[in-house]
């Protein structure tokens, strides 16, 4: 009977310990699922690698030159500063009678070297200049970002300015 007891007792004893073992274990998958991100965090060396590759955009003549560290805005491949003296104004598009859209008319104007068309022809307003010139690509990344450099755009419509503006494409 003594025998008979205890194992009984050793039977109780594996069977509390197995219950606390799987309980235990239950727990800690719990808690893992519900600490995890809902969204895995994005890889951060890929980020950085897909960044330098909009840097390399940014940083050509056909962004810096409306995207100047000074307020004349600049022209060509070699990104010279703008001819006739053009600044960029108030509101980005120029002063008085050297206003942007003097010379960016509707369409383009015929003859070699003329300006392009386009009636919004503009450079940021001088609150939110967006300078791309002399940005290294984390400067660059972080202004991009930051609503307080880049006009309160979120996200979405600074993608949908370098995808869809006909001032860009």
């Amino acid at each position: 009977m003594i025998l008979h007891s205890a194992k009984n007792k050793s039977r109780a004893v594996i069977a509390a310990f197995a219950s606390l073992c799987i309980s235990l274990s239950v727990i800690a998958i719990i808690s893992t699922v519900y600490a995890a991100p809902k969204t895995p965090k994005p890889d951060a060396a890929a980020s950085s690698q897909a960044f330098l590759q909009v840097y390399k955009v940014f940083t050509s003549p056909r962004c810096q030159n409306c995207h100047p560290a000074g307020d004349a805005p600049l022209q060509g491949d070699d990104s010279h500063v703008h001819m006739q003296n053009v600044k960029r104004g108030k509101d980005g598009h120029g002063v008085s009678a050297m206003r942007c859209d003097t010379c960016h008319q509707a369409a383009n104007l015929p003859g070699e070297h003329m300006p392009p068309g386009n009636p919004k022809w503009s450079l940021p307003t001088p609150e939110h200049k967006m300078v791309f010139v002399g940005r290294s690509a984390p400067d660059l990344c972080r202004q991009i970002r930051d609503p307080k450099q880049n006009g309160n755009r979120t996200l979405e419509q600074l993608y949908d300015h370098v995808a869809h503006d006909d001032l860009v494409g």
